[in-house]
């Protein structure tokens, strides 16, 4: 046990005070340079006092950007991820913790090693597969015969194209998939008591039933802490958004930021940059905000 003493907790809040500022700062500074105007941002050094432009820079970062637009498609994208994450995890621990079948822990240790590839890693066979879902059902049947088979027996070419360019579909379907997810529910499902599994058996309940009526509600905190988690990682993604939709139609907010960036030609308008930057940031702080309470009650709980 740590002795607490008058000095120690002295200690201690001044380093959480200086951590605090730290990270701070920068969101000051954001905030301040989105309420001056172009003149009084580009003075160096700007003044840290507050301007009378904020709703200006706002309306041009709104307008330049289509914000309207493209933050309807962000909270569809990272809303969609983020609930696709929780039920896709919640499954397929519910699957390796409850099923006995052979080689479920081969299977969860090989979910479990994925974490080792982030996206950006394997982003360019993932951008292969958007381009076209089908394709490696196509190379199966060229390497069994099939395509020849079918080609000569009845003149016909089999050629599967499934292309998720430019689609919610292929904006969203990748990125469901989480390994963290997973881990989470199934040490949360490894807590839950066995006898309220044979309990559940013993009323005649189905797996689906127990899963759906039992386990799910139960996991309501690591539900929202995951889902806060992961919409919050899901809205600041940037690289696969922006290589996977040339069409402006499907773009999300968070890569609209470059149409912000100040041109290297004539005086760069870095308050319309930072108003943009203060819209584009609201959304997932509003979040975690809101889902504070459950996201600390679901990560930290051990008492089920």
């Amino acid at each position: 046990m740590v002795e607490r003493t008058p000095i120690f907790n002295a200690i201690c809040q001044i380093v959480l005070f200086i951590g605090l500022l730290t990270v701070l700062l920068p969101f000051v500074i954001v905030i301040v340079a989105a309420t001056h105007d172009i003149r009084a941002v580009n003075t160096v050094p700007m003044s840290m006092v507050p301007g009378s432009e904020l709703f200006t820079n706002l309306h041009e970062a709104w307008v330049r950007a289509d914000l309207g637009r493209k933050l309807l498609n962000s909270f569809l994208f990272a809303g969609t991820v983020a609930a696709g994450k929780v039920l896709l995890s919640s499954m397929a621990a519910f699957a390796i913790v409850y099923f006995r079948f052979p080689g479920r822990m081969l299977m969860f240790w090989l979910i479990f090693i994925t974490l080792m590839l982030p996206l950006e890693v394997r982003i360019v066979p993932t951008y292969a597969v958007a381009a076209n879902a089908l394709a490696p059902f196509q190379a199966i049947l060229n390497i069994t015969g099939i395509t020849w088979l079918i080609q000569t027996v009845s003149g016909l070419q089999v050629k599967l194209e499934w292309g998720l360019l430019n689609s919610y579909t292929g904006l969203i379907l990748p990125l469901v998939a989480t390994a963290t997810g997973t881990f989470l529910y199934r040490q949360f499902y490894l807590t839950v008591p066995d006898e309220l599994a044979e309990a559940a058996k013993m009323d005649g309940s189905g797996p689906v039933r127990f899963f759906v009526d039992i386990l799910f509600p139960l996991s309501k905190p690591n539900m929202i802490a995951l889902f806060t988690i992961m919409f919050v990682w899901s809205w600041n993604q940037y690289l696969w958004p922006m290589l996977i939709t040339t069409d402006p139609n499907f773009g999300i907010a968070v890569t609209q930021l470059k149409h912000l960036i100040p041109s290297e030609f004539g005086l760069p308008d870095w308050n319309v940059a930072m108003a943009g930057t203060l819209i584009i940031m609201a959304p997932p702080l509003i979040v975690v905000i809101l889902m504070q309470r459950w996201f600390v009650r679901g990560l930290i709980s051990t008492e089920k």
